[in-house]
């Protein structure tokens, strides 16, 4: 178990991630090739991402490489998720890139006592082997990431609009207990499913949330606790299996106007289903019906929030509703599609 212990200013200073983060989502990623954790719910995505890979000629130097530095155990080299990756790939890999010889050495060394690379690694701290390993991460995530970069958007947009939720009606505390099954809030710690026994102590530093779209299991801590804090976890509930998808898709041209579009417009800011059918003027049932409509149709996203269920928007249904409401420069009421740093996404995970 990990406690995080906070303090009163530490409450005051938890931040969630905006965006995908795209060096957890680098990490997650070749966990998933790696591991059976998660092997049904992306298995159309491990499909497609190996055969992309071998295309590229990655197979090889990702198997060879990535799995060495990323391997499954416990302890991950904490350079390989530096903060920069707040600002995307090209600021997460530049900050790889300027991190001292001597902590990059000295986290190789500890992976290597804890799981044995190949002699090249420890070659890390110099230039140009880094320079090559920035260059490889950047070519697997072009490969690997950002073809998912809107639907990822669209998961952390929705899970966002929870959390939020959970913050507007009890404070961080709530939010803190909102987190999911893997996390209990005991004033003044949040406990954490983790795959060993430690403490970590903010002592005033607060902590970065990541919601992570690809990762499976445990949520996951940096390993030194002189860093600024962050904890990774798993987005909830996993992707839903392209096999178990409807083989049929609700025409949108029936999306375009009348309940619906009234349905689209409101939940725009998330609603749950009682006062989206206030807001509809439908009856429960009929609001009901409306949202799994759309939800099939991949415009809408719904979660689970204690006996309630909260409505938001998918990227997509918020670009559909723009153009339905004549959306664009002029109309600010109009929702704006969010799309993923990496682009669109190509291929249903």
């Amino acid at each position: 178990m990990l406690r995080i212990h906070f303090s009163e200013v530490d409450l005051a200073r938890v931040r969630v991630a905006a965006e995908p983060d795209p060096m957890w989502e680098v990490l997650s990623t070749l966990h998933r090739l790696q591991s059976r954790g998660g092997r049904r719910q992306f298995a159309a995505w491990r499909r497609t991402v190996c055969a992309d890979l071998n295309t590229a000629g990655l197979s090889r130097p990702v198997r060879g490489v990535l799995f060495a530095l990323y391997p499954l155990g416990p302890y991950l080299p904490d350079f390989l998720t530096p903060p920069e990756g707040e600002g995307g790939v090209a600021a997460a890999l530049d900050g790889i890139l300027r991190l001292p010889r001597q902590d990059v050495l000295a986290q190789v060394r500890l992976l290597d006592g804890i799981s044995p690379v190949p002699s090249w690694a420890l070659r890390l701290g110099q230039g140009p082997e880094r320079r090559e390993l920035t260059e490889l991460i950047r070519r697997y995530h072009e490969v690997a990431v950002v073809p998912y970069g809107e639907e990822m958007a669209g998961e952390l947009v929705a899970h966002r609009g929870l959390l939020a939720r959970a913050l507007l009606t009890g404070g961080v505390e709530a939010l803190l207990a909102s987190l999911g099954p893997r996390f209990r809030w005991r004033r003044p710690v949040l406990e954490v499913d983790y795959r060993t026994d430690r403490d970590l102590h903010l002592r005033g530093r607060g902590i970065r949330i990541v919601p992570t779209y690809f990762s499976w299991g445990t949520p996951v801590a940096l390993a030194d606790a002189g860093l600024p804090p962050v904890l990774s976890y798993p987005l909830s509930p996993p992707p839903v299996p392209e096999e178990a998808l409807p083989t049929e898709r609700v025409p949108l041209g029936a999306l375009l106007g009348g309940t619906r579009a009234r349905v689209l417009r409101c939940v725009a800011d998330g609603l749950t289903t009682g006062e989206l059918a206030r807001a509809v003027g439908v009856s429960l049932s009929g609001a009901s019906r409306h949202t799994t409509v759309l939800r099939d149709a991949g415009l809408t996203t719904s979660r689970q929030v204690g006996p309630t269920v909260l409505h938001t928007l998918t990227p997509l249904g918020a670009a559909l509703l723009g153009q339905a409401l004549g959306g664009g420069p002029g109309n600010d009421d109009a929702p704006q599609a969010r799309r993923g740093r990496g682009g669109r996404r190509t291929a249903r995970p």
